[in-house]
């Protein structure tokens, strides 16, 4: 079963799936967007080795997308600032794989943008979304329920031109 949370801030799906696979699967999905994934935090590892904690399995991926960082960086400088995108995947103890991106739109604040750089950070947004949503094409056992609401239309997001 696919579970979707809208918070202010960022955009999740919750899936019980193995993690790995939604892991890889994200990844895959975020280069078809048009992202690349320039970094990867285990924080279980590194808490684990700096800390000596045990903690849930929990990745952070910075997800960037080359294009339209330029396009944004070249408008205002300091647009670098929200890239990269994160992306949290994480295991929770029930075995449920959450899968949260960043909602860049909500990161700039409606008074620091100009209308060129909101229409970017959308599109972005709605990148983000489309690769956290494709996640329920991802079907290990036929016994899996997993369905999205009907189609929100921002599977073909036009690109910008500029």
């Amino acid at each position: 079963m696919i579970k979707t949370t809208t918070m202010a801030y960022h955009y999740s799906r919750k899936l019980f799936l193995p993690f790995d696979a939604v892991l890889s699967r994200i990844t895959d999905n975020l280069h078809q967007q048009g992202f690349a994934v320039i970094t990867s935090i285990d924080v279980r590892h590194t808490l684990k080795t700096k800390l000596n904690i045990d903690f849930r399995r929990y990745m952070i991926l910075g997800a960037f997308h080359p294009e339209i960082a330029y396009k944004a960086i070249s408008l205002e400088s300091h647009a670098g600032l929200i890239f990269p995108c994160h992306i949290v995947v994480q295991e929770h103890e029930n075995s449920e794989v959450e899968i949260s991106a960043i909602s860049p739109l909500e990161a700039i604040g409606e008074n620091t943008s100009t209308s060129v750089i909101t229409e970017l950070a959308t599109l972005v947004d709605n990148c983000l979304r489309v690769a956290v949503d494709d996640l329920h094409r991802l079907v290990l056992a036929p016994d899996h329920v997993e369905a999205l609401p009907p189609s929100s239309g921002n599977e073909n997001v036009p690109s910008i031109q500029g």
